[in-house]
């Protein structure tokens, strides 16, 4: 079967084989329901303490913070509305390149008395410092940045955007599904600064989907979303899917041990990327700030993206025309739209998110096929005009 080479990991990453394993028991002779008595269901409760630990250790938590959901968009909806439905309604300031399982919770807020109020991002995908004391000058009530943006990589100094916040009395969030796994995240110490809670995944770092986490200081009063058994301090009722659980616990403790060299493999692939996509003329996005060390996010004028991602796919390798979440979405990156980049610059933007089993061979063929298509588009275009 035809594979292309795999450029796509902030969308999602391939299981790790000794993740797989780890879950295998609790999908075949270890069913037991963790809420019951007998030994199969202590046996499932026993595994899930186990990864509740791992996913604590790896996060720099403590395991009675950790809640786990379904992945990150729930623990994220779990945040922005759970905390809402405990106070009163205010102003929610969000940063304007969140995901949108941040900002579509945030915007819905509206409907009950909520104000939202947006912080702009510079031309590098910074939180502006500017209007981020601006927007805490409004004192909102609820604060939710991103500790690394999955379109472009940049990551934002959450710790000093929540020192600033502290003033203000707001909850601060922060959705670290991109980061975890690919930079250390301290949840002790950036709850010292001032979060109080932030997002987890674990099909981000080689585990498997349908798992996240809210890791959420237990002074934080939240309203769960789903209301049930009680199953997770209250706060997210439902069976608890054992196996995934599993895997997170085993996905986040391989990948926060391996941490440090997997990040200068990535950035020496990607400082290679880099190269040749400014040798062909690419405009990479962000790329003046700190960014994770496997993202690169680039366009060609007169070039649409999906065009490009589509031709690219054909050619054997595997790319993203932004964020896999908007890809039934035809408008520009909102992200971009943010940054300041013009409507039809954006529309060509492509991202290569590389993953740990790639390397420079691909690199450079994926480079190659990329100029090739790019002279191809190009002369298609000659042609038309």
């Amino acid at each position: 079967m035809f594979a292309p080479v795999y450029f796509d990991h902030n969308a999602t990453t391939p299981l790790d084989p000794r993740v797989l394993e780890g879950m295998l028991p609790y999908l075949r002779e270890q069913y037991g329901n963790a809420s019951s008595r007998h030994e199969y269901g202590r046996a499932a409760r026993r595994a899930i303490d186990e990864a509740r630990q791992r996913v604590a250790f790896a996060s720099g938590a403590h395991p009675t913070e950790v809640v786990f959901t379904s992945g990150g968009s729930e623990a994220n909806n779990l945040f922005i509305k759970g905390a809402a439905a405990c106070r009163a309604p205010g102003r929610v300031a969000i940063s304007a390149i969140e995901h949108p399982c941040v900002r579509e919770p945030a915007k819905a807020l509206q409907r009950t008395g909520w104000k939202l109020r947006e912080i702009a991002v510079d031309e590098d995908c910074r939180v502006a410092d500017a209007d981020f004391r601006a927007a805490l000058a409004e004192k909102p009530v609820l604060v939710s940045v991103m500790m690394a943006n999955n379109e472009t990589g940049a990551v934002q100094d959450v710790a000093a955007l929540a020192a600033q916040a502290k003033s203000s009395g707001a909850w601060f969030h922060t959705d670290a599904v991109q980061a975890f796994g690919k930079r250390r995240v301290d949840f002790r110490a950036l709850n010292g600064a001032g979060v109080h809670a932030l997002t987890l995944s674990a099909h981000k770092l080689g585990g498997p989907k349908g798992a996240g986490a809210l890791v959420v200081d237990k002074r934080v009063e939240l309203q769960p979303l789903i209301a049930g058994g009680g199953h997770e301090r209250g706060l997210r009722s439902g069976t608890e899917n054992v196996a995934a659980i599993v895997g997170f616990g085993l996905a986040a403790e391989l990948a926060t041990a391996q941490i440090d060299a997997r990040s200068r493999q990535l950035e020496i692939l990607r400082s290679e990327l880099e190269a040749g996509l400014a040798a062909q003329g690419a405009t990479i996005f962000g790329r003046a700030a700190e960014r994770l060390p496997n993202t690169s996010y680039f366009a060609f004028a007169g070039i649409e993206g999906e065009t490009l991602v589509g031709k690219l796919d054909r050619a054997g390798f595997a790319v993203a025309a932004g964020a896999a979440c908007s890809s039934a979405n035809p408008e520009p990156s909102q992200v971009l739209l943010a940054m300041g980049v013009p409507s039809s610059l954006a529309r060509g933007a492509v991202r290569v998110s590389l993953g740990i089993d790639n390397d420079a061979v691909q690199v450079s063929d994926f480079l190659a096929a990329l100029n090739t298509t790019i002279l191809q588009l190009k002369g298609l275009t000659a042609l038309t005009s």
